[in-house]
């Protein structure tokens, strides 16, 4: 097998090609940069060199720079280790060089890849080749020149909606856009490549130098218009992210002050950015969600996963309706059973509206979406279920009903069906009590809407089997969901560590905070919405279900009110039936509503818990952890008890499963860059006031006495091997 590393082969047409080899995407690894200076050096250097081709092996051209260096200057906090690539490698060794290059590009260019092709003279395509600059998902701003680059091939306006919603495009639209000059088959790439960079040698095509151009950047007083315009709507769309304005900083240096003058202020900027707490946060993000893929005892024992071609959904509500049409849409043929016609054929309706609606987006064609749909019957009965694969039950969160069905599914399934809940709070071990089969009974929790959100919580239990869980990783990878591997408990991972947030925010409404200042910083955090319009929007009986299940399984340190019944009292119901503690109208945004004040009142004198009989006075700071720290204490007992593999698997799941915001890593990642310390006083000081909801778990106090961070990996204690 060949090492990675850059080579050149020069023809006898006087042309050097020179190829990276470093898969699988041909990253830009320090030393392949260097080795592709060394080569474009040696090339303009040898006289029997006229031209030169970059080009990719393996089908890609390049997927960008090695992440892992991000990683690294992390945790050094040493930027010195960034090559200095836009100056001495695209400007001075490429862009200027004396004899042109022409990019061969195939399969993807994306990042530190695109930019390296828009610093040769030219770039010949493949068909449907990938070409973006997503540096921004990364908390970092384009570093290899792309700031200046890319708005002189396409344009400002473009250049900037590509970078800024690090959107990808593919080479069909680069050619229309300017940045594709040529789209010929793979096949026919690299002599086609040959041709190009011969031609601009003997001066038959032009010899275009990237930043030199500025015929696409039009007026200063266009381009200054079209700046305003982005950074307003990057105000509005990535609140608390740095990079966005720091990218039109640099895209603004050039063409104020030309392309040069631009590249020094990238490279500047760059170097800076790559050192935020944003950039840590997403760096951190990017790898978590990788090693989530890795289960010890499952992932690395040899097992292959068997095919899963036929499911059943039982239950065609919110939740089963959304799990089907995220089966369907990745050719899964699903049985979807209800207990009758009539809620079959709402289930049914639901599954077409979801189809339907990604269609009316342009996220799905026409015949695709009638390709999903005839992969779905509806059943009324369990006759069509003597040959599924997987059976996924979405029935609301009642046990013995869930007993019942799990007791019928091992008499009539295969016996190599997989046996799946998506219950989201209920113990596994109740629900299969009465099965022979506990080691194919398994969590399948998705969160609503299902084909939309994208995490999926596998659930074992001490007795769920290797093969099944890998199996349900699998399907969760090809419905393209991040399936994160979870021990069993009331709540699970997520539910678990975020039951105390909608409480914390209940007890401090009840101290007398203003429900809607609440909302407004928990938004301002970076949350898509605050708690108690998000609780609006799921509806109350999701509250009323849940709420129990916490207080028993979790006695002594839950918040209880009576307020969700109160509402529910005065004809409330939230986004559903447009009254909660906002209004809804269709058309319009929420609006609080203040008539639901008195209803606060109500609760509040009942509950009695205001010091005094008097609302407290609390910071925006502090509202914000009084909400949140409770949530971090939950995750350091769900991290002590083995719940998850990793503090990184916690990081991801609250990321894709309560929109925790990612540029903040996720909920340890984010409670480590405050510190176990600080945390552990401000609760110990809050429960002193307020009493055992605040109550600082033993994990949390031992980590904040001993220095050590959260994420650090646990001691495997004997409650941890019983939960993984």
């Amino acid at each position: 097998m060949a090492k990675p590393g850059v080579t050149m082969e020069v023809g006898n047409d006087g042309v050097a090609v020179i190829s990276i080899y470093n898969p699988p995407v041909n990253s830009l690894a320090i030393p392949i940069l260097a080795g592709i200076k060394e080569m474009f050096d040696e090339a303009v250097r040898r006289n029997d060199v006229k031209a030169l081709v970059v080009f990719g092996k393996g089908g890609k051209f390049s997927g960008g720079f090695d992440i892992n260096v991000f990683g690294n200057v992390h945790k050094t906090g040493d930027n010195s280790v960034l090559p200095d690539v836009s100056i001495d490698l695209l400007v001075n060794t490429i862009g200027d060089a004396k004899k042109p290059a022409v990019a061969a590009v195939e399969g993807l260019a994306l990042g530190g890849g695109l930019e390296l092709a828009m610093a040769c003279h030219a770039r010949i395509a493949a068909p449907r080749a990938q070409l973006g600059l997503p540096e921004l998902t990364l908390g970092v701003i384009p570093g290899f020149g792309g700031t200046q680059l890319l708005p002189r091939l396409v344009g400002l306006s473009k250049a900037i909606e590509i970078m800024l919603l690090s959107k990808s495009i593919m080479s069909e639209e680069g050619k229309k856009s300017g940045l594709i000059d040529e789209i010929v088959s793979s096949g026919e790439l690299l002599n086609v490549s040959r041709c190009w960079a011969l031609d601009i040698a003997e001066r038959r095509k032009p010899w275009l130098r990237t930043l030199h151009r500025t015929d696409k950047l039009g007026s200063l007083a266009e381009a200054r218009n079209i700046l305003k315009a982005a950074r307003q709507q990057a105000k509005q769309v990535a609140r608390n992210m740095p990079q966005h304005q720091a990218c039109l900083d640099a895209i603004e240096e050039g063409v104020v002050h030309g392309a040069y003058s631009g590249v020094l202020k990238e490279a500047k900027v760059f170097k800076e950015i790559v050192l935020s707490d944003t950039s840590k946060g997403l760096v951190h993000n990017f790898f978590a969600q990788r090693a989530t893929s890795k289960v010890p005892n499952v992932t690395d024992v040899g097992l292959k996963p068997r095919p899963v071609k036929k499911v059943a959904v039982i239950g065609g509500g919110l939740m089963g309706s959304g799990i089907a049409t995220a089966l369907i849409l990745s050719n899964i043929y699903v049985v979807l059973k209800e207990i009758n016609s009539e809620y079959l054929l709402k289930g049914i309706k639901a599954i077409e509206a979801n189809v339907w609606g990604l269609v009316s987006r342009k996220k799905l064609t026409d015949d695709k979406a009638q390709k999903a749909l005839s992969l779905l019957k509806g059943v009324v009965d369990y006759s069509e279920f003597k040959d599924v694969d997987m059976v996924i039950e979405a029935v609301v969160e009642n046990i013995s009903l869930k007993q019942k069905i799990f007791g019928e599914l091992e008499k009539i399934c295969p016996p190599h069906c997989i046996l799946a809940t998506n219950t989201s709070t209920i113990d596994l071990n109740i629900i299969g009590e009465g099965t022979k089969s506990q080691d194919r009974i398994v969590g399948a929790h998705f969160f609503s809407p299902a084909h939309v959100m994208p995490l999926l919580e596998i659930v074992r239990t001490e007795k769920t089997s290797a093969q099944v869980i890998l199996d349900l990783m699998t399907v969760g990878k090809i419905i393209k969901k991040v399936p994160v591997v979870v021990g069993n408990c009331t709540g699970f991972a997520v539910n678990r560590a975020f039951f105390p947030y909608n409480q914390g925010a209940h007890f401090l409404l009840h101290l007398g905070v203003d429900p809607f200042r609440i909302d407004q910083l928990i938004s301002n955090f970076g949350l898509p919405m605050g708690p108690f319009q998000l609780q609006d929007v799921a509806g109350y009986g999701v509250a009323v279900a849940v709420k129990e299940i916490f207080a028993s399984a979790f006695a002594g340190r839950t918040f209880e009110s009576s307020l969700v019944d109160f509402l529910i009292k005065n004809g409330r119901n939230g986004k559903s039936n447009g009254k909660g503690y906002y209004i809804y109208q269709k058309g319009s945004k929420a609006k609080p509503d203040p008539s639901v004040l008195p209803i606060i009142d109500e609760s509040r004198k009942l509950a009695n818990v205001m010091p005094g009989g008097k609302p407290i006075s609390v910071t925006d700071q502090e509202v914000v952890e009084m909400i949140l720290f409770p949530v971090v204490n939950e995750s350091c007992r769900v991290l002590d008890e083995g719940i998850v593999i990793r503090a990184s698997d916690l990081d991801v799941a609250s990321v894709l499963g309560m929109s925790f915001p990612t540029y903040r890593g996720g909920i340890v990642f984010w409670a480590d860059t405050i510190g176990a310390d600080y945390i552990y006083k401000k609760l110990k000081k809050w429960s002193e006031a307020y009493g055992n909801f605040y109550k600082p778990s033993r994990f949390l106090e031992e980590r904040a006495l001993r220095g050590i961070p959260l994420s650090a990996p646990t001691s495997t204690s004997s409650a941890s091997k019983s939960r993984l």
